[in-house]
Order: structure tokens, then sequence, then C-alpha cells
């Protein structure tokens, strides 16, 4: 396989300032990549100019994409500054709370699903218009396992959106030459967060339902551990890669071994 699967392609992968989006930025950089990243975080303009220096074409954009407007605005800019979008990495999203579903606020509920849906929906529509003039594109969601898991049911009811978005535009859009997959990723070791989904107190109740979570996560998976960055990176570059051609409507667990 070559080491440049990416070389004329332009990549918009978004949640990119830590985490699983920066270490997919970094190797999809090094595979010849012409990258757009984006987070509402500040640090994305870090992770871009270290890429620059070692000479990647990247650019970097800060945008709210819970938002029509954010994700509308990022697409328009991206076709702007490099012509096309052949491929669009959605991986903003994430738990914001851990506990059972009768301690949830109905605001907590909904910015659940705020956060880890909507910028999925939004992105998808926005890119469309671009991969359509092109006739061809691929898109990897990023959902969970977590569709079956203990401590957070909004997030798992918002990644099971993802999923069905993801089938969904598969099977539509399939015939324009638009690959639409999505990898399922269970526990991820990564640096603390630079920053953090949930700022509140963390009280010795909060403590032992998220450890419940983490436990839980770990019985569920085969290999009974975390994955890396790494292993979470590259299903997704797979996925995004032309050795993936006749592979579309997919969602892939990468959980060692746990479905979701």
């Amino acid at each position: 396989m070559s080491t440049l699967r990416f070389a004329g392609k332009t990549m918009v992968i978004t949640g990119a300032a830590q985490g699983i989006g920066k270490c997919v930025a970094e190797r999809a950089a090094a595979e010849g990549g012409r990258l757009v990243l984006v987070d509402i975080a500040e640090h994305v303009h870090g992770v871009a100019a270290a890429l620059a220096e070692q000479g990647a074409d990247v650019m970097a954009m800060q945008a709210d994409l819970e938002t029509w407007a954010g994700a509308e605005y990022v697409m328009a800019k991206a076709d702007q500054a490099f012509g096309r979008i052949d491929v669009l990495i959605n991986n903003v999203g994430g738990t914001i709370w851990a506990q059972p579903y009768e301690h949830y606020q109905p605001e907590q509920i909904e910015k659940e699903i705020r956060r880890s849906l909507f910028p999925t929906l939004w992105c998808c529509r926005a890119v469309l218009p671009y991969m359509l003039r092109e006739q061809g594109g691929a898109i990897v969601n990023v959902s969970s396992v977590a569709t079956r898991g203990l401590m957070r049911v909004p997030y798992g009811a918002a990644k099971a959106g993802v999923n069905g978005l993801t089938t969904n535009l598969a099977f539509e859009y399939a015939p324009h030459g638009i690959r639409v997959n999505a990898t399922a990723p269970g526990g991820t070791e990564a640096p603390p967060r630079l920053t953090p989904r949930n700022t509140e107190q963390q009280g010795e109740q909060e403590k032992q339902w998220y450890q419940t979570l983490i436990d839980q996560t770990r019985q569920s998976s085969f290999m009974h551990r975390y994955g890396t960055l790494e292993e979470q990176a590259e299903p997704i570059l797979f996925l995004a890669s032309d050795a993936a051609s006749y592979i579309t409507g997919t969602v892939l667990p990468v959980a060692g071994g746990d479905q979701g």
C-alpha cells in the first residue's frame, strides 16, 4: 500500500485539536493529504502550525459545528482554499456526563444530543454540494460502541443517530460516487483533554458513576483494555482511503471485540 494514500486529496477533519482527531490529522499529513483542521478550541491552530512546519499543506479553522452556520462556513472556506473536498472525517462528540438516566436533567439531555449528533448531521449536509459537484468523496463518521453501555443513555442515543445517518446517506448517495462509513471506537487512552467536556465539580457519587462506565467499557471488550489513539486513527484513515473503495454503509467497531 502506498504511503501517500491521500496525495492530492483535500480532507476536512473535525475535532482536530486533540485526541483521535489530532492523531488522524498527523497521520493524514504524513500521507500527503491537504488538510482543513476544524475545532471550536483555539488549540487547533497549534496542531496546524506544527504540521505546516513539517511540510504539510494545512489550514486551521475555529467553528461551532453544533450549528448549521458553522458547518456551512467551514465547507465553503475549505472549498475556497483548495478547490474541492474529497474526504470529510466527522470526529466532534463525546460524553459530557456519566450518570444513571433518571439523574439527567432535560437541558443535559439536549446538550448531549447537540454535542454528539448535530455536528455530524450538519457537516454531512454542508459537504454534500461539493462532493456532488465532483461526483465522488468519502465521509467517515466517528460513532461509538456506547450505543450499548452504562451511564450515558443520551450519548448512546446520539451515536445511534450517527449510525443511522451513516447507513442512510450511504444508500442515498452511492449512485453519486460518495461513500459513507463510520468507525465505532471503544474506550481510548489519550492525554488529558486540553478543554474538558465537563467542568463541573465531581463529587464522590459522580466519580463512582464514571468508574462504572470505565469498568463496563473494559469488561465489554474481549481484550479487556482501552485502545490507543493510533489504533483508532488507522481504521478511520483506511475507510477514508481508496483502499476501501468497495465499502460503504458500514459501521466498523474498533473496540477490541465489543460490537456495541
